[in-house]
């Protein structure tokens, strides 16, 4: 059983954990036809309702391991994918480099910061991102250049690779900065009064229409929808774009609560938001979630 920040349990019927990077090129499930979740922090996710792995079909939930951190150069780290994002921010950060400084706070880890671009305070991963190494469904280990590829608002290239397994490192080049650490105290600061977290949430679940002047937050607010709720899944009261789970919630609730609001957007101001949430389910064969 796995658990998201929403507090949604999950259920599989095989579990490995990934420690180290040629492990998953030796992974069982090359060998056979199944579906494939591999997971570190669970947290940006929810499940499809109904699907219930090792009943409706074989599957398997693989937990990245892979949490190293080396300091290549003064201001060149290489870290593992499943490496605590917000660890990783901290620490570079005290050591005087800036790139990162935005992390500070943010759950999840390497892989998927770099996976959804996270970013915040006007900082992006991407703008950090030096080189991403990664391994594909036929095993084979590529290393990726920064130069070679485009990012944007919460999108990636790795989101659009069908042949992607699993980012297994990312290569960060930082710049020396005196004043680093009273920029992360800062964003901390507001992070801690603005992001609730201290409620069972995954953060945002929308990402702002790109072009529009407007938050999905402030879209959904002005619909009215503020406190909105299917049974225990409920619209903050605080934060509109933040869904939490108030008591015994689960995936249907809270993909009914997700639905019945883009449609009420979609109906008020005819616009659609998309998801920054990732689902879990059976209509992608290999679903790369950190």
């Amino acid at each position: 059983m796995s658990i998201n920040l929403f507090h949604i349990c999950f259920m599989q019927n095989m579990l490995q954990r990934i420690q180290i990077q040629n492990s998953l090129r030796n992974s069982p499930f090359y060998s056979y036809s199944c579906f494939v979740w591999i997971f570190t922090r669970l947290s940006n996710w929810v499940g499809w309702v109904g699907f219930r792995l090792g009943q409706d079909t074989l599957g398997c939930v693989i937990l990245n391991r892979i949490d190293f951190l080396k300091r290549i150069e003064p201001s060149v780290y290489r870290v593992g994918s499943g490496y605590q994002f917000n660890r990783l921010g901290v620490q570079c950060t005290n050591e005087g480099f800036s790139g990162l400084e935005f992390a500070s706070g943010i759950p999840g880890t390497v892989g998927g910061a770099a996976y959804m671009n996270v970013g915040a305070n006007g900082q992006e991963t991407a703008n950090a991102i030096d080189t991403a190494e990664i391994v594909t469904v036929d095993g084979r280990h590529q290393i990726l250049y920064r130069s070679d590829f485009a990012f944007g608002y919460r999108m990636s290239p790795f989101q659009a690779m069908q042949d992607l397994t699993a980012i297994v490192a990312v290569t960060f080049r930082l710049l020396p900065s005196a004043s680093v650490k009273e920029r992360q105290q800062a964003y901390l600061r507001k992070r801690l009064w603005s992001h609730l977290v201290w409620e069972r949430t995954t953060g945002s679940v929308f990402r702002n229409p790109p072009g529009m002047g407007v938050s999905a937050g402030e879209l959904i607010e002005k619909a009215g929808l503020k406190g909105f709720r299917v049974g225990s899944a409920e619209v903050s009261k605080v934060h509109a774009n933040f869904f939490i789970n108030t008591g015994s919630s689960n995936s249907r609730e809270m993909l009914e609560l997700i639905g019945l609001v883009k449609a009420k957007v979609k109906k008020e101001f005819g616009i659609q938001l998309q998801e920054e949430i990732q689902y879990v389910g059976p209509f992608c064969k290999y679903s790369r979630i950190n």
